[in-house]
């Protein structure tokens, strides 16, 4: 446990070369990182603890003292590349603690699925869970506080490239969708309160980041859990609600030129307040929601909270409002009882919304989902060719929005410099998950230099169905 100190320590100060001695002397940590950004965030939280108190982090597995790995479990090849990734650094080091969402799950038997398969993991968390964590390094790898290194920036320790970081606004989900065990995995929904959201927003764009990505299972309901209850933020009141959480973030991009991306937006109502705050260029004109069909009766049987009518309806609304608006989703071809009719209408679904950014998968069991033991089963193959089905018809729609782009002039966020081209990325495009920009590097005499956390206006040249072509302006 931490010891909280009344007084202030007396002030130490140090050579560098005991400074570097106490460095090298401190317990080394490795840490394995695997699933969603929302694990990438508890991944970063445990490291910013480890740090705070001292520990240093390891390069490889045999630089380490110990590792941690922190499990994504949503489906069977998840499971099986987090079960992989233990044995891997079992074999490689052998001192091994576990955390994250299999951390929490059973199987059919009701036994722990980790250590069932790996008997001799130190220990094993749900997700989440940093002071259990802490805890059991504590046990098996003990600190020593040293005021030397016991020192740690605002903003944490990012996982991330330093120019941009995911924002973890909630924790858990009320939704009870038949096809997921998230809820079992990380509870209800819990919002973290608003002034510590804004204040964590603020230490990152101080610490230079320069898009923040917004995260949680629904960042349209936070603050549902505390009936949207009133918060102070730079002494002022403001609601724990997506649209003055938006509003306020917005705010503060603003003021350190930076953007904000909103990601997992259900489409409630509410959401269309949230469309008005994306004109400036500061909350981008950008949703990501998991919409997973389009047939009503496919929905119902997924128990999603809303109908695919009110989805295209929403779209057209928010469209109209801003016609620059990027959509991404998500969908699942063959769910359990999905006909071929069904099936049809969310094709004729995807054609008139004209999604901007999708992903498709195939229906996969996952072990405790209730949609299991729903009846009629889509067969394998049906499920994998809907799929393809789906991808082809998102290729066409993907190339003909991107080609309405060339010529126009756009704003990218440069990730990566190279000595023939810069890659970047619009309000478009989310990192990782979609397109990016190729910026021809011009050679002129006083033309600016690109560099990697820097914005640029660029003219749109080619596009294929995925990624544009540019040229700097």
């Amino acid at each position: 446990m931490l010891e909280l100190r009344r007084n202030p320590a007396p002030v130490t100060t140090a050579t560098p070369a005991e400074v570097a001695a106490a460095v090298a002397a401190a317990p080394k940590v490795g840490f394995v990182s695997l699933g969603c950004p929302k694990a990438l965030v508890d991944s970063e939280q445990i490291l910013t603890q480890l740090r705070a108190e001292g520990y240093q982090t390891a390069k490889s597995y045999d630089g380490a003292d110990l590792v941690i790995v922190n499990t994504c479990g949503f489906i069977d090849a998840a499971v099986q590349e987090s079960l992989d990734a233990i044995g891997e650094a079992l074999a490689e080091n052998g001192k091994v603690i576990v955390t994250g969402c299999l951390g929490a799950k059973k199987d059919a038997a009701g036994e722990d699925i980790i250590t069932k398969v790996h008997p001799k993991v130190l220990a094993v968390t749900g997700p989440h869970a940093m002071a259990e964590v802490m805890e059991s390094v504590h046990l098996h790898l003990p600190m020593t506080h040293n005021p030397f290194i016991d020192l740690m920036p605002d903003h944490g320790v990012k996982l991330t490239p330093k120019h941009y970081a995911y924002l973890k606004i909630s924790e858990g989900c009320n939704h009870r969708c038949s096809f997921c065990i998230i809820p079992s995995m990380r509870g209800d929904l819990v919002s973290r309160p608003i002034h510590d959201v804004l204040k964590e927003a603020e230490n990152l764009f101080k610490a230079g980041v320069k898009e923040l990505l917004v995260i949680s299972q629904d960042t349209s309901a936070y603050g549902v859990d505390v009936k949207f209850r009133t918060g102070f933020w730079n002494g002022r009141p403001i609601k724990t609600h997506m649209t003055q959480l938006t509003e306020a973030l917005g705010q503060l991009a603003r003021q350190y030129d930076a953007w904000v991306r909103l990601h997992y937006v259900y489409p409630y109502p509410h959401v269309d307040q949230v469309i008005p705050l994306m004109g400036d260029g500061h909350v981008l004109p950008y949703l990501d929601i998991p919409m997973q069909h389009a047939h009503p009766d496919v929905l119902k049987r997924m128990k999603r909270p809303a109908s695919g009518e009110k989805n295209l309806d929403r779209i057209l609304a928010w469209r109209a409002m801003n016609p620059d608006l990027t959509i991404r989703s998500t969908f699942i071809a063959g769910f359990p009882g999905e006909t071929e009719a069904e099936f049809e209408y969310l094709l004729e679904f995807l054609k008139e919304a004209q999604i901007d950014r999708l992903g498709c998968f195939a229906y996969s069991p996952v072990e405790g989902a209730t949609a299991n033991l729903l009846a009629n089963p889509v067969p394998e193959a049906v499920r994998e060719e809907r799929r393809a089905r789906v991808m082809l018809l998102q290729e066409e729609i993907s190339l003909k929005r991107l080609q309405a782009k060339v010529g126009k002039t756009i704003r990218v966020l440069i990730d990566e410099v190279t000595p023939r081209e810069a890659i970047g990325r619009s309000s478009a495009d989310a990192p990782e998950i979609d397109g990016v920009v190729h910026i021809k590097r011009s050679l002129i005499p006083g033309k600016a230099k690109l560099a990697v956390g820097q914005f640029a206006d660029v003219v749109v040249t080619k596009a294929d169905a995925h990624d544009l072509w540019a040229s700097v302006v």
